[in-house]
């Protein structure tokens, strides 16, 4: 397969993808940010909590 049929096959299957809108785009974005700031919060509460178990044992 050369080049030239591997760029004219991308352009085709292009055509055929289902972009999303900018609304969406936006949409799906705001929520990607929201959840990694919520996990980001969440998993750094147990971190901190997980700290201060270990202390107790080992200080």
């Amino acid at each position: 397969m050369s080049i030239i049929t591997y760029i004219k096959d991308t352009q085709a299957e292009l055509k055929h993808v289902s972009w999303p809108t900018r609304k969406q785009t936006i949409v799906f974005t705001i929520v990607v940010v929201l959840i990694s700031i919520f996990v980001s919060f969440f998993l750094g509460f147990f971190d901190y909590i997980f700290k201060l178990i270990i202390e107790k044992f080992v200080i």
